[in-house]
């Protein structure tokens, strides 16, 4: 039993220590997941906005089709 016990009292403080240590990786972490998130934002709202031009230039080309077709049918030879 004490060799369990040690064991788990070495592994405790080997988790301490490292967890100490990483506290600067974990800023720097926390650091690259915010600016992961600031760029999927600002990728969002440049998708919102292609898709707000992509709806009006096909809104735009259905009504230029439908003035192609007005002019096709009043065209006599």
């Amino acid at each position: 039993m004490n060799k369990y016990q040690a064991f788990l009292g070495v592994a405790a403080l080997g988790a301490t220590v490292l967890a100490g240590c990483s506290s600067s990786s974990l800023d720097q972490l926390n650091t690259k997941v915010d600016a992961i998130a600031a760029d999927v934002d600002a990728l969002k709202a440049q998708q919102s906005k292609l898709a707000n031009d992509v709806a009006f230039v096909k809104s735009d080309a259905a009504r230029a089709n439908e003035r192609l077709d007005n002019l096709a049918r009043r065209y006599k030879k």
